[in-house]
C-alpha cells in the first residue's frame, strides 16, 4: 500500500477520533481506512491506536507519529502545489476589484491585453470605488490606490502615482492661485467623498509639517473623474492622482496649483489572498500586470 495513503488515513481517523468521518473525508470506505491503518501499524510494527466501541484515539507513540506524519503530509502538499503553480497553463476565471477611474483609464487596457495572451481566462472585472472585502467578497485580486492598511492579503506594487492640486486656467484668473498650504482654506476645494481622512486634506506644509485642509465646497462625489470634470469648468481646486490627471494638465485644461510642493506620492497595488504557491491564472495576472506598468511613474501617465 502507499506509504502516503496509509499516513493520511491514520491522521484523517485521529483528526475525526474515529474511521466513519475519516473514510468520509478521504472519499473512502470504512474497511479500506481501516485497512490502511493496519497496513501502516503492521508495517511500523507498533499499535497506533487505542480502539474501543465508542471512540478511537491515538496511543503515546502514535501521538508522537501524528505530530511528524502531519508535517511530512503538509509539506507534500505543499510541493504539488509548487509544481502545479510552476507548469500549468493559466486557466479558468478571476474575479478582480478595482477603482472606477483607474480601471477605465488604465486597467481595462491591461486585462483586454492580458485576456489576448491568456485564451484559456476569464476576467470579471467590477470597478468600485469602495474598499472590497477580498476574501468574504469572492476577490481573486483587487487594486488598491493609496497607503495600504495593515492585512493578512499579500500585496505587489505596480507603479506610483502624485497627487495633484489642479484648477482650471479659467478659476486662476478669477479667483488666484493659493501660494501655499495655508492659501487653500481660502479657496473653492472639490470633495471626494471616499477619502480615508473624511473631509479633510493632509498635505505637507512649506517646512515639512503636515496640515489638514478642511474641505467643504459646493461639490461633494465619490469619483475622481467627475471631479476633474468639475475643476475642468472652473468650479475649484481638485486634488486627484495623476493617473487621473495627466491628459488634462498636458493639454492645459488644468494647470496644477502648487507645484513645487514637497512629492505627495501613492502607490498603486495589486492585492490578492495569502498563499505560498498561487494558482497559475492568478500569477500570471499578477506578473502580467507588473511588467505591464513597469516603467510608470509619479511624471509618466
Amino acid at each position: 500500500m502507499d506509504r502516503l495513503t496509509e499516513m493520511e488515513a491514520f491522521v484523517r481517523v485521529v483528526d475525526h477520533a474515529g474511521f466513519t468521518e475519516a473514510a468520509r473525508k478521504m472519499g473512502l470506505s470504512k474497511s479500506a481506512v481501516s485497512k490502511h491503518v493496519a497496513a501502516l501499524e503492521a508495517r511500523l510494527a507498533v499499535r497506533l491506536l487505542n480502539r474501543t466501541t465508542r471512540r478511537v484515539s491515538p496511543t503515546e507513540v502514535g501521538l508522537a507519529y501524528y505530530d511528524r506524519a502531519r508535517v511530512v503530509l503538509a509539506e507534500a502538499t505543499e510541493a504539488d502545489a509548487m509544481v502545479t503553480s510552476m507548469q500549468s497553463t493559466p486557466k479558468g476565471s478571476l474575479r478582480v476589484s478595482a477603482p472606477v477611474s483607474f480601471g477605465i483609464g488604465h486597467l481595462s487596457t491591461a486585462v483586454a491585453l492580458f485576456l489576448r495572451a491568456c485564451p484559456e481566462v476569464d476576467v470579471n472585472l467590477v470597478l468600485d470605488d469602495r474598499f472590497v472585502e477580498v476574501v468574504a467578497e469572492g476577490f481573486d485580486l483587487a487594486i488598491r490606490v493609496g497607503v495600504l492598511a495593515d492585512s493578512s492579503l499579500k500585496a505587489r506594487k505596480l507603479a506610483e502615482a502624485r497627487r495633484v492640486l489642479a484648477a482650471s486656467p479659467d478659476y486662476v484668473e478669477r479667483l488666484g492661485t493659493p501660494r501655499s498650504v495655508d492659501d487653500l482654506g481660502e479657496h473653492r476645494l472639490l470633495h471626494y467623498s471616499n477619502l480615508a481622512t473624511g473631509n479633510f486634506w493632509r498635505l505637507q506644509g512649506a517646512s515639512g509639517e503636515e496640515r489638514h485642509v478642511r474641505v467643504g465646497g459646493r461639490l461633494t462625489v465619490n469619483n475622481g473623474d467627475c471631479l476633474m470634470k468639475a475643476a475642468e469648468q472652473g468650479l475649484g481646486i481638485a486634488l486627484l492622482p495623476s493617473f487621473i490627471l495627466g491628459d488634462a494638465l498636458a493639454t492645459g485644461r488644468l494647470v496644477e496649483i502648487l507645484p513645487h510642493r514637497a512629492p505627495d506620492l501613492m502607490g498603486i497595488w495589486a492585492l490578492y489572498p495569502p498563499g505560498r504557491y498561487p494558482q497559475p491564472k492568478l500569477r500570471a495576472f499578477v506578473d502580467f500586470l507588473a511588467e505591464h506598468f513597469r516603467g510608470k511613474g509619479p511624471e509618466r501617465w
